[in-house]
């Protein structure tokens, strides 16, 4: 598993750089100032969760059961807040109205969000070392 999530966070990276750069680059003169914050943010929290999930990966005391959990979360997550960022940041420029799926945003944002209490709930159960 661990190597499933090295790679992950590696393409998550690799394309975080390459979004950020299409962003600043690409879009400026096709999208407003506010749609590129927008998008942006999309690019920040992918970035986030990039290292998040390198992290995760190093982890020796969290379980592989809670290291998949929090895994498939982080990417349904991503994609469920940053695909439909850069998708609503985007509209304009696109034939399908991203807005009547914008929903699914919070619904992104809130499995990243279980996906760091599992891993706090986790910590919480290692033992504390007493030496």
């Amino acid at each position: 598993m661990n190597r499933t999530i090295f790679i992950s966070a590696t393409i998550l990276g690799i394309l975080g750089i390459v979004l950020g750069a299409f962003a600043a680059h690409g879009l400026k003169s096709l999208i407003t100032l506010e749609s590129q914050q927008t998008f942006e943010t999309g690019v920040r929290y992918q970035m986030y969760h990039a290292f998040f999930l390198l992290i995760l990966g190093n982890l020796k005391s969290i379980s592989e059961k809670a290291k998949r959990t929090i895994f498939y979360l982080v990417i349904v997550g991503l994609v469920f807040f940053s695909g439909s960022i850069y998708g609503l940041a985007t509209n304009d420029l696109i034939s399908f109205d991203f807005k009547s799926i914008g929903f699914i945003t919070p619904i992104g944002g809130l499995l990243l969000i279980i996906a760091w209490l599992i891993l706090l709930i986790n910590f919480l159960k290692v033992g504390t070392d007493k030496s």
